[in-house]
């Protein structure tokens, strides 16, 4: 069966950083993109900027937000080829201080986040007998660095539900697979270069230097 007709690709978090250069690729490849993200505004500039994509506001914790918008889009479009869950966020404490509000966040934009887009993507790349499902972890998939114990915990959840996922679909035509990116200077990774600094007593360049130092010496990027 060919494959070359353009295709529906979700990516969520695509607003920014990561998800969006995903997105631009997947337009350069002649496919439409659903760009979901929380802040609306945000996601359809990215879409105006992307030429053929849409912007979608969706809360990727919230079942019934995830399942309308699926069912919006498949309606609109009439397939879902490709789902990239991206969405991602990061708070940076000690374990003793680290918010449990914080951590249910964390926990639900970049597990339960994954687990809801893919529960109510499958029915129709199942019966389309076509999909592919691209998770993105991190090199926190592998391995741990202080401070960032819910992110953590969370991209290794995500390995594991991309295992168990995989599995489940090996005979409806079906891939599904995990990326585990290094340290890319998104705003994310931004946004957390003062508290690591803080926590560390040093500067924002030397926390920098230090994150990347630490993922290349453990094999990780």
């Amino acid at each position: 069966m060919s494959r070359k007709k353009e295709r529906t690709v979700i990516v969520t978090g695509a607003a920014q950083g990561i998800g969006y250069a995903i997105a631009e690729a997947f337009v350069n490849n002649g496919d439409f993109v659903a760009i979901c993200d929380i802040n609306l505004p945000a996601a359809e500039s990215a879409a105006n900027k992307l030429g053929n994509a849409k912007g979608y506001k969706v809360n990727v914790a919230d079942e019934e937000d995830v399942k309308s918008f699926v069912q919006l889009l498949t309606a609109e479009r009439g397939n879902v080829g490709v789902l990239v869950n991206n969405a991602g966020l990061q708070h940076i404490d000690k374990v003793e201080d680290f918010p449990v509000d914080k951590w249910r966040l964390l926990i639900d934009v970049m597990l339960t986040g994954p687990f809801l887009m893919t529960k109510h993507a499958l029915p129709f790349m199942k019966e389309q007998q076509y999909g592919r499902i691209i998770n993105i972890s991190s090199v926190h998939g592998k391995m741990a660095s202080p401070y960032k114990s819910a992110y953590v915990s969370a991209k290794h959840g995500v390995v594991g539900f991309t295992r168990t996922v995989a599995i489940e679909t090996a005979n409806s035509g079906i891939t599904v697979n995990a990326i585990m990116p290094g340290a890319v200077r998104t705003q994310l990774v931004e946004k957390q270069l003062a508290k690591l600094a803080k926590e560390d007593g040093t500067t924002e360049q030397e926390a920098h230097l230090r994150k990347t130092a630490y993922e290349t010496y453990t094999g990780t990027i």
